[in-house]
């Protein structure tokens, strides 16, 4: 095919009417000329091909009518494994965005086989395996008798696994005995590897055959190395995750059997590729911490083991089957090394009892351990640590050191904050902090101060609220309000942040006033956004906190209800300002009945598993009439699907007991008992202790 003619029609596409990542795709003709450029040329054009048409496994409008292109170059010799392997990835998407309907980055590739199926008996062995990645990954039947005739007379061991899966992936029921068959302990190792995956995929049962295969092969990231196939780099991994998911007892032991016998083999990289597998299937099986606990506790207790640094993670996430490491973990720490700050962050989540002490010892060097005591807010909750005097004399010590700095501060105030007035002895080193730390000291100074203390306590938050450094005045207005009620300093200071880029803290602190708030009216009038103004999600988040200030401060929601009206017609369709919508159903279940006028609002989210939650309470504390079994049944789609399943058992709990059917129990029970973990996303350290928890809650509405 003649590149003059491909880029000759590049010019008949209305490339500026399209997008991809970065919007207007009226730059892809020159980016596509330039994969026929020299080397530089051409890697540039490839790099930004990745990042605009498949941005992150993303494909876009512009990105079908690129694909007719991108084939007509691979025929025409214009670098085709590169080429081929981004078609492949953009035939295998499914998140896809701008489409009607679904699937036509895939058709558009699939259309493209008469160009790529050829490829498959080409003379280098890198294009051939890339022209039968491609074709797997359209999904399209009338590839497989090319392919099925290609198995036949391949040699190359790359490109048979590379055929396999295709194979198994276009008719797993046809290649399931193929697949079973590559398992031979003759065939080459980059074949068995990819057949014992196969089998998984076709739907075969795990025997004692493919256990063995398996084993024989680890370390296993090595075979596949050569694989264009991203998802699958990390083949024990996939393995595991495989028979988990099919959820079954059979299959679940037959994963743990594996785990475990990977363990017990000596080779190094084997162990880092089997403790891997046990992090992930903590992951996403309940039941796996319970079961892999004792041989992670034997490989910490080994003197010989050098995978201590990849335990500690995974001890983390055993949770209570952990306890037993707690002597481990501490001579761990007693011995210092590099290891001991973050053995010490796990053993303050096993045992905090234990961990204060040594926390305290070494304070200045134990960065993790102290933000694992601390916790994050809304996240995961502090563990126990009591107060412990030896751990306040450290962080008064800390406290009077020069060059803190980042969380360290936040941390020290935050665990002082959380003992109250036992740790009133500190109140010397947070008085001299104020000037260091004038935005963290003032809430722990209130927290920690005795009654005896209170009237100096507050001339020094009164200084600080008056004439400290700007960007602590608040927070010690704020603090002598709690403290003392006196609220005159923090009315003023709110009088000025309100006139300024506010923060949604800011009218949170002026709707807790009362009456003396009632000054702050028309600064909070003034500081909503503009009629009309396309808002960012912190602009959202801010009049959704300014409406519930209006309505606090005056006793009336005539004011709050357009604005959260507004602010549920502006961020309800969009993903990124979808927090906004919840912030608002969230708001309008405080104002209760005085908010009526949204209700047609809050049913348009009843069908988003993301919203509906929020705005099931929202219509509950509004006395809508709603259909309470059809709200439990949305209510546990959101809790099954992870979109906001905390929320969901709230609102669950609202609905009464009434609501839960036996169909609605069933799922319920479902949820709680099943293996499979519900919660899977988020910041992954939180994620096994974020489903324990909704875990907890199911069963306590279920035995309520």
């Amino acid at each position: 095919m003649e590149l003059a003619r491909v880029f000759a029609d590049l010019d008949s596409v209305s490339w500026a009417e399209l997008e991809h990542a970065y919007g207007s795709a009226e730059d892809l003709p020159g980016v596509l000329r330039a994969l026929a450029g020299d080397e530089e040329q051409a890697a540039e054009a490839l790099d930004e091909l990745w990042g605009s048409i498949l941005h992150q496994g993303t494909v876009y409008a512009a990105t079908a009518s690129a694909v007719p292109f991108l084939a007509q170059m691979v025929a025409a010799g214009v670098r085709p494994v590169d080429l081929l392997v981004l078609l492949g990835g953009i035939a295998e998407s499914e998140d896809e965005y701008g489409f009607d309907e679904p699937g036509a980055c895939r058709a558009a590739a699939a259309a493209q086989l008469p160009l790529i199926l050829p490829l498959i008996a080409s003379p280098e062995a890198d294009v051939r395996q890339a022209a039968v990645w491609t074709a797997g990954r359209t999904g399209a039947e009338q590839a497989l008798p090319a392919l099925r005739e290609r198995w036949v007379g391949e040699q190359d061991p790359a490109v048979r696994a590379e055929l396999l899966a295709g194979l198994v992936r276009l008719d797993p029921e046809a290649a399931a005995a193929t697949a079973l068959a590559a398992i031979a302990p003759d065939e080459p190792d980059a074949l068995r590897i990819v057949a014992v995956l196969a089998c998984l995929d076709a739907g075969l049962p795990w025997s004692p055959a493919h256990r063995d295969t398996m084993l024989s092969l680890l370390p296993a990231d090595p075979l596949v190395s050569g694989r264009f196939d991203q998802d699958r780099t990390e083949p024990l991994h996939c393995v595991v995750d495989a028979l988990l998911r099919r959820d079954t007892a059979e299959d679940r032991s037959s994963a743990y059997e594996l785990i475990e016998a990977a363990l017990r083999l000596e080779d190094l990289d084997t162990r880092r590729e089997a403790l891997w597998a046990v992090e992930h299937a903590c992951m996403i099986s309940r039941s796996a911490p319970a079961r892999l606990a004792q041989a992670i506790l034997a490989l910490l207790a080994d003197p010989s083991s050098t995978h201590t640094a990849s335990l500690l993670p995974i001890l983390d996430k055993l949770g209570v089957h952990a306890a037993p490491a707690a002597p481990a973990l501490a001579a761990i720490v007693a011995a210092d090394g590099e290891l001991a700050d973050r053995a010490l962050e796990v053993l303050v989540r096993v045992a905090p009892e234990q961990a204060a002490p040594l926390l305290a010892r070494d304070l200045a060097d134990r960065p993790r351990a102290l933000g694992a005591a601390c916790g994050f807010r809304g996240v995961r909750p502090a563990p126990s640590i009591s107060y412990d005097s030896e751990l306040l004399d450290a962080i008064r010590t800390r406290l009077s050191a020069d060059g803190l700095a980042g969380n360290e501060p936040v941390w020290l105030t935050a665990l002082l904050a959380r003992w109250g007035a036992k740790a009133a002895a500190a109140l010397p080193e947070l008085t001299a902090a104020l000037e260091r730390f004038p935005s963290l000291a003032p809430g722990a100074l209130a927290a920690v101060c005795p009654p005896e203390s209170r009237d100096r306590t507050a001339g020094v938050l009164r200084r600080a609220a008056e004439s400290g450094p700007n960007e602590g005045r608040f927070a010690a207005a704020d603090a002598l309000r709690e403290l003392t009620g006196e609220t005159g300093p923090l009315v003023r200071e709110l009088q000025g942040l309100l006139t300024d880029t506010i923060r949604p803290e800011t009218p949170k602190a002026a709707a807790g006033l009362g009456p003396d708030g009632i000054a702050l009216l028309p600064q909070l009038r003034a500081a909503l956004a503009a009629p009309g103004k396309q808002r960012t999600t912190p602009e959202l988040n801010t009049d959704v906190q300014i409406a519930l200030a209006l309505w606090r401060l005056t006793g009336a929601a005539d004011e709050a209800v357009p604005v959260l009206a507004g602010v549920l017609s502006e961020a309800a369709d969009s993903p990124w300002t979808r927090w906004s919508a919840r912030h608002a159903s969230r708001a309008a279940a405080e104002l209760g009945p005085e908010a009526r006028a949204l209700a047609p609002a809050l049913e348009g989210l009843l069908d988003d598993p993301d919203q509906s939650p929020a705005a099931i309470l929202a219509l509950l504390a509004l006395g809508h009439d709603l259909d309470r079994t059809r709200a439990a049944g949305l209510l546990l789609d959101s809790a099954e699907r992870n979109a906001d399943p905390e929320t969901a058992l709230d609102a669950l709990l609202a609905l009464g007991p009434e609501a839960l059917t036996p169909e609605c129990r069933a799922r319920l029970t479902a949820l709680a008992e099943r293996d499979l973990r519900v919660v899977t996303s988020g910041l992954e350290p939180e994620i096994v202790p974020a489903d324990e928890r909704l875990r907890e809650r199911a069963r306590a509405i279920l035995g309520a």
